[in-house]
């Protein structure tokens, strides 16, 4: 496997304006990864497929992740005076994150038999700003792997040749595993609601109806 640097390199050498940064993981797999910037993301995507020596041409997996908003602590270096005297001192430094969400890309070559390469793209915001471009135009495989992100994180994946829901349906107003999601309690398309459902259900159901057959609500233990 070639080494990620040089991967990199290889990038912004091939396709101008890419930017590309290497996100270490410090875990024990070890798999640190490329950071695309989103406006060049696809012809980086092809360039990976195309160039001789890489020839990426399969995408294993397509995984989704949401980062909520959060206050970062990071080292820094600062001058101060001590003692009379002007130091550099280490402090501590809060910073504080933007959410976003984030697509994962596992890519290997079933030609040269390297891999896996990943690689990431990040929103904008989870709001307003949660689009990608899509990589399917690229690696076929990826459609329905999109469409499961869409679907359960929300993100919109530009130019994707069908995107829609895959696993909840067309009315459901949420996406399922966002951080912050909130489980409903209504449960209006449970059929025979049960258990902690049950329980749940009860709350907005009149409590004279609760007692009913299962005919006039289902309602009934």
């Amino acid at each position: 496997m070639i080494p990620l640097d040089t991967i990199k390199a290889q990038i912004e050498q091939a396709v101008a304006g890419a930017r590309v940064e290497i996100i270490r993981n410090d875990s024990p797999s070890a798999q640190h990864s490329l950071l695309l910037n989103n406006e060049h993301a696809l012809a980086v995507a092809k360039f990976l497929r195309d160039d001789p020596q890489l020839r990426f041409d399969y995408c294993s997996n397509v995984t989704g992740i949401d980062w909520l908003d959060a206050v970062l602590k990071e080292k820094a270096k600062t001058k101060k005076v001590v003692d009379g005297t002007e130091k550099e001192v280490e402090e501590i430094v809060e910073k504080k994150r933007q959410g976003f969400l984030e697509a994962v890309y596992h890519l290997y070559s079933m030609e040269l038999k390297h891999g896996p390469l990943i690689i990431r793209m990040r929103t904008g915001n989870r709001t307003d700003k949660a689009h990608l471009p899509s990589l399917t135009p690229v690696w076929r495989g990826c459609e329905f792997q999109e469409r499961e992100i869409y679907d359960l994180y929300g993100i919109v994946f530009d130019g994707h040749p069908d995107l829609r829901r895959i696993l909840m349906w067309d009315g459901f107003q949420d996406y399922p595993m966002r951080k912050d999601y909130v489980e409903p309690d209504d449960y209006e398309y449970e059929p025979t609601p049960h258990d902690e459902v049950l329980e749940k259900a009860k709350r907005h159901v009149p409590q004279e109806m609760q007692s009913a057959t299962p005919d006039a609500g289902g309602l009934q233990q």
